[in-house]
């Protein structure tokens, strides 16, 4: 087999890692993810200037804890997340990618998506599983946006905020990483 054919296969097995879990999909239990995803969620509205107000506004918040990323040429990552409507867990996801080139390391991260208006939400909700790099409307935050971030510039759209990295690994990113809802039971 040539080397360059294993990349179909390292792809399909990262994206399909939802289904190999005693959970419904989720590595861990239910309840663990719950909790880690509220910690986390406080954790960033502590730590993040604006992100407490934009959390206020959003119509959902879908917060990742825990997203471990991992490679040496060939990369995967793959987190557990809980979608926040009205301050109540409404559904379970996973966030899964795949990656080839130059890359070596180990990290883990968290991530929180605010999707600002009924519309933003509707394209998670429908979709059977999403590319966050397809949506137009997606807009990173690091530390100098957020301190100029306010309720008035963020209406609409969907707003990333990357929070705990740990690890050694070139830079973080949403790029190609797919959101598929899960059963969680």
């Amino acid at each position: 087999m040539k080397f360059t054919a294993l990349i179909p296969l390292l792809i399909a097995s990262a994206l399909s890692l939802s289904s190999c879990s005693g959970h419904g999909g989720l590595n861990s239990p239910p309840a663990e993810v719950e909790k880690q995803a509220h910690d986390a969620l406080a954790n960033l509205y502590s730590t993040t200037p604006g992100a407490a107000s934009l959390g206020s506004r959003a119509t959902a918040i879908l917060v990742f804890p825990n997203v471990i990323n991992g490679g040496f040429v060939f990369g995967a990552q793959y987190g557990d997340g809980v979608l926040y409507e009205g301050g109540r867990v409404t559904a379970f996801y996973n966030t899964a990618a795949a990656s080839f080139g130059f890359q070596a390391g180990l990290q883990k991260f968290g991530y929180a998506l605010f999707f600002m208006t009924p519309e933003d939400l509707g394209y998670l909700q429908k979709s059977e599983g999403w590319e966050l790099s397809a949506l137009p409307s997606l807009t990173v935050v690091d530390k100098g946006l957020a301190a100029n971030l306010s309720t008035s510039t963020a209406r609409k759209g969907v707003y990333a905020f990357f929070f705990e990295q740990r690890g050694l690994m070139g830079g973080v990113s949403v790029q190609g990483a797919k959101i598929t809802r899960i059963n969680a039971q």
